[in-house]
């Protein structure tokens, strides 16, 4: 026959004041257990001084619940124990970590719970109606706190990365402007070899919609992966949509950054679109390859062109056509139509003209070189070099430079300076 509920709640109520009047051994044998299946909870004196005062607080929290007829869902979990969670937190411990700890304080408290039943030797029924009135009480408790603690550390992890990483750009961006700062204090503060070779990154998209700034910090982790670098990348927010990021190189580094960041970009799911500078030493060369980025940067969204979603302080004229074009893209629009008159147009076939004149100048002139560097047949090369003369309606030998310099702007900035109509 079922014991009446009013003695099952009797008797669980003597067994819970026996084991409270014994606390620090109750909480002593929980809390050894916990700490040796999960060290990482009790890796130094504070941590551990954390955990024992929330094993006591649980466990006092648990018996007052079945002494005094407490539901569980009107529990709130000590503050000690939410304070161990944001502890937890700041020092980047994993959260499982967190809940296995309350599982294994679970299992061991369940132990001492059955020990002391058996040894107030009840009547069978009524240590059985007893044990489970209090097991299912202690599982309702553990997942009621373990719920609250892991919100805490969520909440607390977010806020505290957040916070590390306002502090890290911070920092980066007195580096960038400050000459004067100390290199090895600024490296410990923001966790980056700065004597190393660099090569900075600018990593945007320029749809809106969904966490950018987590795509991008994601990329330049799968690009230092893929690279041979020589540590963990810097990576620290610019704005909503955009990351600014470094790569520390091995010194005497090759020449072909620029086209495996190109080859990695370009195979990447999300297709970010990147800017590159060059590999630089040093402090300065932070800061350089830093400033190169940004230009690359500045050029690619001027121009919005897909063909500059991967743009190269390396690429022949960048580093100039960002320069040149950079204050005012209206004036340079201008300048370049009185230059080349209507072979400034936004046509086809005006470009593969421009394209050819630009490559014919570029290789001194040379008809073959050119041919061969566009894959074209020499006679070819001479009909659209000719062919461009005209419709820019007078001789280039007398203002080559400027005519070097408009078929520059044309091919970085496309349709940002070139005529919308025949001229």
């Amino acid at each position: 026959m079922a014991e009446p509920s009013t003695t099952v709640a009797e008797a669980a109520i003597a067994v819970s004041q026996r084991l409270y009047d014994r606390l620090a051994e109750t909480t002593g044998i929980i809390e050894d257990q916990v700490g040796r299946e999960s060290p990482e909870l009790i890796t130094d004196s504070p941590l551990l001084a954390l955990l024992h005062e929330t094993v006591a607080a649980n466990v006092d929290t648990y018996f007052s619940a079945i002494r005094h007829n407490i539901p569980v869902a009107e529990v709130t979990a000590p503050a000690v124990a939410l304070e161990h969670a944001r502890r937890l937190a700041q020092r980047g411990v994993p959260v499982n970590a967190l809940v296995r700890g309350y599982r294994l304080g679970h299992s061991v408290a369940l132990q001492v719970v059955i020990e002391e039943i058996r040894s107030c030797e009840l009547d069978p029924e009524l240590a059985l109606n007893v044990l489970g009135t209090m097991s299912t009480l202690m599982f309702g408790y553990i997942d009621e706190m373990s719920q609250q603690v892991v919100a805490v550390y969520q909440a607390e992890r977010e806020r505290w990365l957040d916070s590390r990483n306002a502090v890290r750009a911070l920092r980066v961006r007195e580096i960038l402007a400050d000459e004067s700062q100390d290199v090895d204090a600024m490296t410990t503060a923001i966790r980056y070899p700065l004597r190393r070779t660099h090569l900075a990154l600018v990593v945007w998209y320029p749809d809106a919609g969904g966490d950018r700034l987590a795509a991008a910090e994601g990329f330049v982790k799968h690009l230092a992966e893929s690279l041979a670098v020589q540590g963990a990348p810097l990576f620290v927010p610019a704005d909503s949509a955009t990351g600014w990021a470094w790569l520390p190189l091995p010194s005497g580094t090759a020449d072909d950054w620029a086209e495996q960041v190109r080859a990695c970009a370009q195979a990447a799911a999300d297709q970010p679109w990147v800017a590159v500078g060059s590999p630089l030493a040093g402090v300065g060369g932070f800061r350089r390859s830093h400033q190169q980025a940004l230009a690359a940067h500045t050029l690619a969204v001027a121009s919005g062109t897909p063909a500059n979603r991967v743009t190269s302080a390396a690429d022949p004229g960048l580093c100039a056509a960002a320069l040149l074009g950079g204050d005012s893209l209206a004036a340079a629009a201008a300048w370049v139509a009185e230059v080349l008159g209507p072979l400034a147009c936004a046509t086809e076939a005006d470009e593969r003209l421009r394209d050819t004149l630009r490559v014919f100048l570029r290789t001194g002139s040379s008809f073959k070189a050119a041919g061969e560097q566009l894959h074209l047949h020499v006679n070819t090369v001479k009909y659209r070099v000719q062919r461009a003369i005209e419709r820019r309606g007078h001789p280039i030998a007398d203002d080559r430079l400027d005519v070097e310099i408009a078929l520059l702007l044309c091919q970085w900035y496309g349709a940002g300076v070139l005529s919308s109509a025949d001229q």
